[in-house]
C-alpha cells in the first residue's frame, strides 16, 4: 500500500460520524430593504444608485466611453466599448466590468455574483459596476444563502464593496487585491 492510501485508510478509519446540518430560523423583521441596503452598502464603500435603472446605467457607461476609458459589459441591455475577450489575460486594461448581480443582501451590502465566463473579471478591472434587480433583495445572509445554488465547477461570490485590506496599524487600503470601486445599479 502506498504512503497515499495508507494515510487515507487511517483518516477514513478515524472520520466523525457525519451528521445533518441543523436548521436555523431566522425571523425576518420588516424593514425598509432599499434604505437598509443602500446603507449597509455605504458602510462597505460601495455607491447605490436607485434610480433610473438601466437607462441611468447606460448613460453613466457612455460618459466613461466618451472619456476613452474601458467598459466591458456583461449585463444585456448595457453597450460597453469592449467584447468579451477570448482569454482572462486580455482583461487587464479593463477600466470598468459591468456584470449582473442576482443578489442583495440589505444586513450587509453584499451582493451575489455567479460568474459563467472569465472568473476574474469582478477582481481584475479597476472599477466594478454591478446591475441588480430591485426584486432581488433580501433581508439578510440566512435568506439570501437559501437562493444561491452553484452547478459542479461553476463560480459564485458574495461581492461586499470594493476591494479592502488593512494593516496592523489600521490604515486602510482600498483597491489593493481587486476593484478601486463598487456601484450598483437598482433596476
Amino acid at each position: 500500500m502506498s504512503s497515499k492510501n495508507s494515510i487515507l485508510s487511517a483518516l477514513s478509519q478515524s472520520a466523525l460520524t457525519a451528521h445533518p446540518m441543523p436548521n436555523i430560523e431566522v425571523e425576518v423583521t420588516p424593514q425598509p430593504l432599499v434604505e437598509t441596503f443602500a446603507a449597509s452598502l455605504a458602510t462597505v464603500a460601495g455607491e447605490l444608485h436607485q434610480y433610473g435603472g438601466l437607462v441611468a446605467l447606460q448613460a453613466k457607461v457612455d460618459e466613461l466611453m466618451a472619456q476613452n476609458l474601458q467598459v466591458l459589459s456583461l449585463v444585456e441591455g448595457v453597450s460597453g466599448n469592449r467584447q468579451v475577450p477570448s482569454t482572462a489575460h486580455e482583461l487587464a486594461d479593463i477600466d470598468y466590468a459591468i456584470l449582473a448581480g442576482e443578489l442583495g443582501v440589505a444586513e450587509n451590502g453584499a451582493i451575489w455574483v455567479s460568474q459563467t465566463q472569465h472568473r476574474v473579471t469582478p477582481f481584475i478591472c479597476e472599477n466594478l459596476i454591478l446591475a441588480l434587480p430591485e426584486k432581488a433583495l433580501v433581508a439578510n445572509m440566512h435568506q439570501a444563502v437559501n437562493q444561491v445554488s452553484l452547478a459542479q465547477g461553476a463560480l459564485g461570490v458574495f461581492v461586499a464593496g470594493p476591494s479592502k485590506t488593512a494593516d496592523i496599524e489600521q490604515a486602510l487600503v482600498v483597491g489593493a487585491h481587486g476593484a478601486c470601486s463598487l456601484q450598483v445599479y437598482l433596476y
